[in-house]
């Protein structure tokens, strides 16, 4: 039997969780649909789904991860192809529509990564069946270089089908990417805020959001499940965040 962990959110939202497994979290209007839902999570975990990566528990800087990783045949080529996003994700198969969402995360370059690696790590979110979702992810080898157009770029937005980097650097310039400070080999605090189409991330427990996107494309009606994506190059790890009240039994 494992434990899981219950404890009051924002906005009226109960979390749940469970720290045994990484990563094993989820949330409900009432403490009841918490309960049934984390439930539901631990049953899924097993049964984590993937989508072009690999996933499993490992240890980084002294906490239990769970590290996903694509494989090198699947990297991106810019000069064979254009450079986009694609769906290369571990997710829960959890109902989340509206929240928070707060995990640590970490980058490491895997050791055949191309030069234009910079090390993409960040969270999935609204996934369906499709795999059609939204998504935030981070480029922490931009965020301290010399270059003010690469740091500008430490911080994108996409979603997909439809609207990759590429195209909405074409058709909004700077709109869906944003600069925080960061770093390869590093765990970055990630908290995502999520209100019908409207999201908010915050970096490293700054009191004020690193990055706005106020028209989420999929809209305010898309649910799903969540968690961590990955998408063109390397190695991956990540640690769902503890801040817990109160144990249950499961």
């Amino acid at each position: 039997m494992r434990q899981a962990l219950i404890y009051p959110g924002e906005d009226g939202y109960w979390v749940a969780e469970c720290p045994s497994l990484p990563g094993c979290l989820s949330q409900g209007k009432t403490k009841e649909e918490a309960i049934a839902n984390i439930k539901e999570a631990i049953s899924g975990y097993i049964k984590f789904k993937l989508s072009n990566v690999s996933a499993k528990e490992a240890t980084y800087k002294g906490e239990k991860a769970i590290e996903v990783t694509m494989p090198s045949e699947l990297y991106q080529d810019p000069k064979k192809e254009a450079l986009t996003d694609r769906p290369n994700l571990a997710w829960l198969p959890v109902d989340f529509h509206n929240g928070s969402i707060e995990c640590d995360v970490a980058a490491a370059l895997a050791t055949d990564a191309p030069d234009y690696a910079r090390g993409f790590i960040g969270i999935g979110l609204r996934i369906d069946s499709k795999l059609n979702f939204e998504g935030i992810y981070l480029r922490p080898a931009n965020s301290r270089v010399d270059d003010q157009v690469r740091r500008n770029h430490s911080i994108q937005y996409f979603s997909l089908p439809g609207y990759d980097f590429a195209r909405f650097r074409k058709e909004s310039p700077e709109r869906y990417e944003s600069y925080a400070d960061m770093g390869l080999g590093e765990w970055i605090h990630m908290k995502i805020e999520v209100r019908q189409n409207k999201a908010r991330l915050y970096v490293n427990g700054m009191k004020q959001p690193s990055f706005v996107v106020n028209d989420l494309k999929l809209g305010p009606g898309q649910r799903g499940g969540s968690w961590i994506l990955d998408r063109i190059r390397n190695h991956r790890v990540f640690q769902q965040f503890e801040n817990h009240q109160g144990v249950i039994p499961t």
